[in-house]
């Protein structure tokens, strides 16, 4: 790649990053659901008809922070995981990683819950939808690397069953009281949203710890 072409390339992704940023700062003072191109271009300084050479449409927007947030999420689940020595740990510094990340990036936590509600697009998904779909398998991937290490290493029970399952049940089950969490929680009774993640995490750990 000859010096123009990079630094083309460098003001493409200066300007991609850019739109980003603001599509973020425009999503947090707003919400997601009132967040328009027209918005985003301006808070980018941007002509409307430039974003759309970055961006076909507000979906495609949504997608491409799913795969920003998704990349911070990574980095959280892999200092979690070296973090820690034996399996159960592993899973269970995972899953204080999410909450964590729920509760101090909660733009991203709301563009990945939304990107969760969604049907994939088997036939023709772009390009940042493929990135969402490779990082959330990566995701995935490392909450069964824990389990399967904590099978081995004896801090989980041996008759856990399919990894793959497991892992997806973790997910599900620790976001969807994180969800609660945010939105619910000063409605149910008066629980305290600390008190009703702590539990989550006991419950979880409980359920994945070998018996002595």
């Amino acid at each position: 790649m000859n010096y123009i072409a990079e630094r083309r390339q460098e003001e493409k992704e200066r300007r991609r990053t850019e739109i980003l940023d603001a599509a973020e700062q425009v999503t947090g003072s707003l919400g997601w659901d009132e967040l328009t191109m027209d918005q985003v271009a301006r808070r980018a300084r941007l002509s409307r008809a430039l974003l759309y050479v970055y961006f076909k449409d507000k979906t495609d927007l949504m997608y491409a922070l799913c795969e920003r947030s998704m990349q911070v999420l990574q980095e959280r689940f892999e200092a979690a995981v070296h973090s820690k020595n034996l399996g159960l740990d592993k899973v269970v510094a995972i899953g204080e990683a999410y909450i964590a990340f729920s509760q101090e990036q909660p733009v991203y936590f709301d563009i990945l819950a939304r990107r969760g509600l969604r049907a994939a697009n088997a036939e023709n998904p772009g390009a940042y939808e493929l990135a969402c779909q490779a990082i959330g398998d990566r995701l995935l991937m490392m909450i069964v690397a824990a389990l399967e290490e904590g099978v081995k290493d004896g801090s989980i029970r041996s008759d856990l069953g399919n990894r793959m399952v497991a892992a997806t049940a973790l997910w599900g089950f620790t976001h969807g009281v994180v969800q609660v969490a945010a939105t619910k929680a000063k409605v149910l009774n008066g629980v305290q949203q600390r008190e009703l993640l702590d539990l989550t995490l006991r419950m979880a750990t409980r359920s994945l710890a070998a018996r002595s």
